[in-house]
């Protein structure tokens, strides 16, 4: 056979056996993953990338007439409902029985899990078909990343009981998972907020069904209810300076802090305390829920060993309290939120072994940001700063150092 001349006909030949498939969700699954390669190449806005494909092949196609063709025209029709062409796209004469079937299935339940930490939230979901005609009841899971605001996986497959009855295990096992009904508007809501960020994404994170089962993924989302007015997302705005001064107030006054030693500090350490405490607040702060109680052995990671190189110029008096208030920070945290004992054990034992690493980086500078970098060289050279004079100064003498640096 000739090699096919166009992503039309390269579908068409790759799809060229739907008709011998047994099922409608069989004929889903498949046309969702040859929508996964248009999806996982496109550079920026993926769903429209998809959509913009299916209208093009809708017409390309429109005057086929061969049994696979106006099968993978439904297929398509079905998985994006919005492309232009797709409302007037009809099985043709001989169409497989199941494809009357094509999309056509309802809810049967709704459930979130995730760790005690909130690091992340699956959400799941089971479909039956009207007729079983169109296949077996499945589910679609969703897991969405909080650490870095995304849908960062999507599945769909069966059978959907044997998968709900593996989570519910799964988790009454361990202790640091929890498991729950969910509401079916909250999951449409959460999960399609968090895959619009993937959608644009530059790079797509490292998983096999991200892509495959997007557009499957994305027409089982529509099934569920849609809020009337929409959820309230993430705020973009910092907490108050009062909420913080609060927090601040309610921390040293917990057992955690005095158990840390923070009761007798003063002086130097005393503003080293605050410098540090005022550091976890404002990391807290760039994630989407802006929640300064939500500490984990990863969020723990991101802190000590990234985000506060490329942020904050610490001293020695800082680099030392550090790690202090750090593990008197996430134990008052755990706490508060009411985790297990375990978890808040495993976030301090993280934070112990994080600390000679932190030590390194803080030796070497090197994930010190360009402008971290040069705040660090003022202090070194005792040039304060917030004087505006010594800092002229310092620049004009330094010009030739900034300018090879750049």
């Amino acid at each position: 056979m000739a090699t096919p001349q166009t992503p039309y006909e390269a579908v068409l030949h790759a799809a060229r056996d739907v008709t011998k498939l047994d099922t409608a969700l069989d004929a889903e699954m498949l046309g969702a993953a040859l929508l996964g390669s248009v999806y996982e190449v496109a550079e920026t806005d993926r769903e429209t990338a998809v959509r913009e494909f299916v209208t093009g092949f809708l017409a390309a196609t429109s005057r086929r007439r061969a049994a696979a063709a106006t099968t993978v025209r439904a297929v398509f029709a079905a998985l994006v409902p919005d492309a232009t062409g797709a409302d007037r796209v009809r099985p043709g004469a001989a169409a497989p029985a199941w494809s009357g079937q094509l999309g056509r299935v309802h809810l049967t339940g709704t459930w979130a899990y995730g760790d005690v930490y909130g690091d992340q939230t699956s959400y799941l979901a089971t479909f039956a078909y009207d007729d079983t005609a169109g296949g077996p009841e499945h589910a679609l899971i969703a897991l969405v990343d909080h650490n870095i605001g995304i849908a960062k996986d999507v599945f769909v497959g069966g059978p959907a009981s044997r998968i709900l009855d593996q989570v519910r295990q799964l988790c009454a096992e361990d202790e640091l998972t929890w498991f729950r009904e969910e509401d079916p508007t909250r999951m449409r809501g959460e999960v399609s907020r968090h895959l619009a960020v993937t959608d644009h994404l530059g790079q797509l994170p490292g998983t096999t069904s991200l892509a495959t089962d997007r557009a499957l993924a994305g027409a089982r989302l529509a099934i569920l209810p849609a809020a009337k007015v929409p959820l309230p997302g993430p705020s973009d705005d910092p907490l108050p300076d009062a909420a913080r001064a609060a927090e601040i107030r309610r921390f040293l006054a917990s057992p955690e802090a005095s158990r840390a030693g923070f009761d007798d500090v003063d002086g130097a350490e005393l503003a080293s305390l605050h410098f540090c405490l005022g550091l976890l607040l404002d990391h807290a702060a760039t994630f989407a829920d802006a929640d300064p109680l939500r500490w984990s052995p990863t969020v723990a990671g991101f802190f000590l060993l990234d985000w506060v190189h490329r942020r904050a110029v610490l001293d020695m008096d800082d680099a030392a309290m550090l790690p202090r208030v750090l593990r008197a920070w996430a134990g008052y945290a755990a706490r508060k939120r009411g985790l297990p004992a375990a978890a808040a054990a495993g976030t301090d034992t993280a934070i112990a072994e994080m600390v000679p690493e932190f030590v390194r980086l803080y030796a070497t500078g090197e994930r010190r940001s360009p402008a971290t970098a040069a705040v660090a060289q003022l202090m070194a050279d005792g040039v304060d700063p917030d004087d505006p004079a010594a800092l002229d100064a310092w620049i004009d003498a330094n010009r030739h150092r900034l300018s090879d640096d750049g």
